[in-house]
């Protein structure tokens, strides 16, 4: 009985001591365990305090939040909400507001400042207005970031005057990649354009950043511009496409590409017609001002170069299009059918102009708001209108002494003035006119809203008066041929020209007492500001 007790009692004796090291080790694991947590909760990137500090560093702006939260797996990082960045003195917009960024690295590269991915949801952008005296002072980052996600992103751009709604940019796609201070990032976007609205599609490089002056921030890529709307612009339409390559820094980015509007129409006409263009500009992007450098417009038989600028004018008023057009061997019936109703334009010939256009913003229809001011010539002009063009045969007829005007169309040569054009009224100051055996020259008015006609002047005729119309009015007419001064070649009396432009009325104007002056030749088209 004893010796069994013995026995019993020596066995888990033996066994006790052989699990002594086996729990020392276990111990000593586990208090290895602990201090490295600890050190791994002390030295964890994805920590509230630095990664708050990291993203105002880089904003220049001071951060709230609603709510952090740090992530280890499938990957290490953090998610932050209810993001609201402020910058300096703008208190009552924040910079920044994001609904929710998710911050994502690797386990492989967690010390190296290098950082997978950056996603943020709900993003809106407010930029103050260029020099409104808010500066950004950011600090460069070690960090990298293999790529930032941000789609259904709104950028905003405040605009100088407080009651101007800011221009809106709803970004629908954005990705940039290789982001860091140590070189260009490369981006692709997809965004909603407000002016006029239309989609981008536009991929490149961007940066590095100039802190000190960020006009000089370089900045390249190549953009597709889909389904932009004209009818925006209160008085033209149609749906126009673009494509092309830009280059340079942001105060001057240097842009080359063309145009497409396949239905083009100025609204007052209410004809559609092929509008193409090849172009280069540049534009100044801390401003949103663009310059044309040349314009090459294709539409029917008409080319038209232009040049000008679409900008802020001295004295912050809001941006206004000045440009200057001009047309060689251009088609007059290409011109006119953008601005009457007719299925026909009511006339046609060669046509040469030389312009300077201003068309101002605001509400107005385009026709209304629109300023011109040049010189314009046209050759062998001949009328649509068939009652149009036998009123012009028999007029040549009769200045020439002849009865019969049944003669070919006759053409209308040298047509020629200056003219001003201001609310739709174009002022005449010089036209001038011919067709076989008479010449005319005259000033007045022409509506491009309503279409009507007043304009008053001179007829040369190369035979009496009366034989330029038949009936009572002939009979008048030889009446009064004494009391005309006889030219060397021919009579000169005073005329109107009243109606609408798609039925004209010619007559007499008794009571210009200019009538009998000499008429001076008119100088062709000049080149606006001279």
């Amino acid at each position: 009985m004893t010796t069994s007790v013995v026995f019993q009692s020596a066995v888990p004796a033996r066994r006790t001591r052989q699990h002594k090291p086996v729990l020392g080790l276990a111990l000593a694991v586990a208090a290895a365990l602990c201090v490295v947590l600890l050190l791994w909760a002390e030295l964890w990137p994805f920590q509230r305090k630095p990664v708050v500090q990291d993203l105002e560093k880089a904003s220049d702006s001071k951060l709230s939040l609603r709510a952090f939260h740090r992530t280890y797996f499938p990957f290490p990082g953090c998610v932050l909400e209810g993001l609201e960045f402020n910058h300096g003195s703008n208190t009552s917009k924040p910079l920044i507001t994001i609904e929710r960024l998710t911050i994502r690295g690797s386990y492989l590269s967690i010390f190296s400042r290098r950082l997978t991915r950056i996603t943020a949801e709900n993003m809106h952008i407010f930029i103050p207005p260029f020099g409104s005296g808010e500066t950004f002072h950011t600090t460069p980052s070690k960090i990298t970031i293999g790529e930032i996600v941000a789609n259904g992103t709104v950028l905003e751009f405040a605009l100088r005057k407080p009651d101007q709604q800011p221009f809106r940019f709803e970004i629908h796609d954005a990705l940039l990649r290789d982001v860091g201070w140590n070189g260009a990032l490369s981006y692709w976007v997809k965004v909603h354009n407000p002016s006029p609205p239309g989609e981008i599609t536009a991929s490149g490089k961007f940066g590095v950043w100039n802190i000190n002056d960020p006009g000089q921030t370089p900045v390249s890529g190549e953009y597709k511009f889909d389904e932009a709307d004209l009818s925006v612009y209160h008085g033209i339409a149609g749906m126009l496409s673009s494509a092309g390559k830009f280059g340079g820094v942001l105060a001057h980015i240097d842009i080359a590409g063309s145009t497409d509007t396949p239905d083009f129409e100025v609204q007052s006409g209410g004809h559609r017609v092929r509008l193409t263009t090849e172009f280069s500009a540049y534009v100044d992007a801390t401003r949103g001002d663009t310059f044309l450098k040349r314009v090459d417009a294709h539409f029917g038989r008409t080319h038209v170069v232009a040049e000008g600028s679409i900008a802020e004018p001295p004295g912050g008023q809001s941006k206004t299009a000045l440009i200057d057009l001009r047309a060689s061997n251009g088609r007059i019936e290409d011109i006119l059918g953008l601005f009457v109703k007719a299925k026909r334009p009511p006339m046609s010939g060669s046509v040469t102009l030389q312009a300077r256009t201003e068309i101002p913003p605001g509400e107005r229809p385009f026709l209304e708001r629109v300023k011109l001011r040049g010189g314009f010539g046209v050759e062998a002009g001949t009328f649509s209108k068939p009652d149009t063009q036998q009123s012009v045969n028999k007029l040549s007829a009769g200045a020439e002494g002849e009865k019969d005007a049944s003669d070919p169309e006759t053409v209308l040569t040298d047509l020629a003035g200056q003219v001003a054009l201001v609310d739709g009224t174009a002022r005449f100051s010089d036209l001038s006119f011919g067709v076989p055996g008479a010449a005319s020259r005259v000033h007045g008015t022409y509506n491009l809203i309503s279409h009507k006609i007043d304009l008053h002047g001179q007829l040369r005729v190369d035979t009496k008066i009366s034989n330029t119309t038949t009936g009572a009015k002939a009979i008048l007419l030889k009446m009064m041929d004494p009391f005309f001064k006889k030219r060397p070649k021919g009579e000169v009396l005073p005329v109107r020209i009243s109606g609408t432009f798609e039925h004209p009325s010619f007559g007499l104007d008794l009571y210009d007492g200019n009538a009998q002056k000499k008429l001076v030749p008119t100088p062709g088209p000049t080149a606006p500001g001279k």
